[in-house]
């Protein structure tokens, strides 16, 4: 059986040293009083949630799955899952970072962020029931009216219902514009929708008696394409004026996807057959409204992706200990046993250690991206607000993109750890693979990512945000370049940085006559960037390293092993994954011909 440990240490390092959350907040009147004790408390709960209660039913979730009764279109979850999602509701934990004013504890996005790390990791099937609420609660909190408001959020808040997002369809996926879905206005102010969605995560179950779902659709007078899309709330039951439910509504499932991956989480083809609904903003603008729901989703799925790096590397760590096999190749490290622990070899050590550092590094990513949005919304200064915004939606992509690329390396790495024994289903290594591949997948594939960070994000604007990125890297250059214990980790993170500033150039210009070298540059590009970004974080993670290490030699006290391990898994970083952007710019570079000029091999 697989094992979980929440990695509080690390979430402390990054939150209270890396970020100095708690300085950060007291400029957010709202978090003002939000303090370090207070955080620590809350995390160390959550993660005794997330590890004694979801944890222990996701191989069975996985093995059992959700089955749908097609006579009455409802879904079962597996078992377990309705009852832990009754203890996650008595605990107060959906409303943690909700607003007071629908009954939310208030609590800053950053401390949600790492709570949803931890379930990720115990249980990401399960944690996508209460996750995708999140997203519809922000959503309407955004766009709903008061009426909308004051009748869904406090259920939403409470986790009392849950909510998803519909837009896919059978013909079109991310080409939302192609959507078919109607909706029909009706003479008391709502519409009735019709059509088909496909792929809806937690479109229906049994943890929670309705579930509030924000709808795709298409008015009579739309014009075509995603100019003429517009947002719905369509719930299970309809919802009378006091709240209360009401008949059952016209969206069904008719019909769940068998998935690789996952599988404790309800997949479902929505039915809508007249479904009631009412507008959430103005008509035709449901699009951008809706953007915010899946933005959320995209920094979310990151987070499951992070969660399942972490899980994979625990228990690949351990089995790594205990697993004796050959001998290590510089002599004998247990003499007393009949062959060596594997960790002692050396690409045991590359596949653990790749791992680790994507996860702690994933880790700084994250939180400050959540710090960020929590700027976004709060701080009363609105040059810093709209900043953050900025600076929030350049790295969304990255986040989404380069951090689930890597948890399926990571992933993959562990179970290799694992040999024969990572392909049996007991162990749980195959599972945290099989869950990490979609989320390459969904929400937006990692290539659309990519042109969205390139072409829209970076281009979009000649790099002015990546620039206020480059901004902080440039600091903490010009802050160490003299500190010779820094230069393994200032010099490469320097010479990426200007690297990249021609490279961006060369691109740009490249995609002036031809648009296709955007799309063949993407990817790669993206992950160039990802790994400036999170170089910067690891040289931040070393800096204060190396700070608290000598700080103990100086008052002559044993060195505390976290901050050894830190600097031992920056130096991996710097050395083994950041060199990857090497290949990537010379790949970059070829340009678009050697791709576009295949008819004859595609033929």
């Amino acid at each position: 059986m697989p094992i979980y440990t929440p990695p509080l240490r690390d979430m402390q390092f990054v939150l209270h040293e890396l970020l100095n959350v708690s300085a950060e907040l007291k400029a957010l009147p709202k978090h003002a009083d939000t303090d370090a004790d207070t955080i620590n408390a809350v995390l160390e709960e959550g993660g005794k949630f997330a590890a004694e209660v979801v944890f222990p039913i996701n191989i069975s979730g996985d093995a059992q799955g959700c089955q749908l009764n097609r006579d009455t279109h409802e879904v079962k979850a597996p078992d377990g899952f309705k009852e832990a999602y009754a203890q996650y509701v008595a605990g107060g934990w959906p409303s943690l970072s909700c607003d007071p004013e629908y009954g939310g504890q208030g609590l800053p996005f950053v401390v949600n962020q790492c709570f949803y790390e931890m379930l990720n990791s115990s249980n990401q099937a399960w944690t996508m029931y209460p996750g995708l609420s999140h997203g519809a609660y922000e959503c309407l909190h955004a766009h709903g009216t008061p009426e909308q408001k004051a009748l869904y959020l406090p259920k939403l808040t409470s986790g009392e219902w849950t909510g998803t997002m519909c837009l896919t369809e059978p013909h079109c996926g991310t080409d939302l514009g192609m959507l078919r879905t109607k909706a029909e206005p009706q003479a008391d102010g709502t519409y009735k929708l019709s059509g088909q969605k496909i792929f809806i995560s937690a479109g229906e179950h049994n943890l929670a008696p309705n579930i509030v779902h924000l709808v795709l659709a298409r008015l009579p007078d739309a014009p075509p394409g995603s100019k003429g899309i517009s947002l719905f709330i369509v719930p299970k039951f309809n919802v009378a004026a006091d709240g209360s439910m009401g008949e059952r509504n016209g969206i069904y499932c008719g019909g769940l996807e068998h998935k690789m991956g996952i599988h404790g989480n309800s997949t479902c083809q929505m039915v809508l057959d007249e479904a009631v609904g009412t507008l959430v903003g103005q008509p035709h603008k449901g699009l951008a409204a809706m953007f915010v729901m899946m933005n959320a989703a995209r920094l979310g799925v990151g987070n499951q992706s992070l969660g399942l790096t972490e899980v994979a590397y625990q228990n690949a760590l351990a089995y790594a200990k205990d697993r004796v096999q050959m001998r290590s190749l510089t002599g004998v490290k247990a003499p007393g046993k009949p062959a060596d622990p594997i960790i002692v070899h050396p690409d045991v050590r590359r596949m653990l250690m790749t791992a680790k550092a994507y996860a702690e590094g994933g880790r700084a990513l994250a939180c400050y991206c959540a710090l960020l949005l929590d700027k976004e919304i709060n701080h009363p200064d609105e040059a810093v607000r709209a900043e953050a915004a900025e600076v929030v939606a350049l790295l969304t992509p990255i986040v989404k993109a380069f951090t689930t690329d890597n948890a399926w390396e990571a992933t993959s790495a562990c179970q290799q750890v694992f040999g024969g024994h990572g392909y049996i289903k007991e162990w749980g290594m195959e599972q945290f693979v099989r869950d990490a591949r979609i989320n390459m997948i969904y929400e937006g594939t990692n290539t659309i990512q990519s042109l969205d960070l390139l072409g829209r994000k970076v281009l979009g604007n000649q790099g002015a945000t990546l620039k206020k990125f480059g901004k902080l890297v440039e600091q903490l250059v010009k802050a160490e370049m003299a500190n010779e214990a820094m230069g393994e980790f200032i010099k490469p993170l320097a010479d990426l940085g200007q690297k990249l500033t021609q490279l961006t150039g060369e691109v740009g210009m490249k995609a002036m006559s031809n648009a296709d070298e955007v799309g063949a540059a993407a990817v790669d590009y993206l992950r160039v960037v990802g790994h400036l970004v999170l170089g910067y974080f690891w040289a931040r993670s070393a800096q204060i390293a190396l700070a608290k290490l000598a700080e103990a030699e100086e008052e002559a006290q044993r060195p505390d092993p976290f901050y050894q391990a830190k600097l031992q898994t920056a130096r991996f970083y710097f050395t083994r994954l950041m060199p990857e952007t090497s290949s990537l710019m010379r790949r970059i570079r070829a340009g678009s011909d050697v791709l576009m000029d295949t008819d004859a091999a595609l033929a």
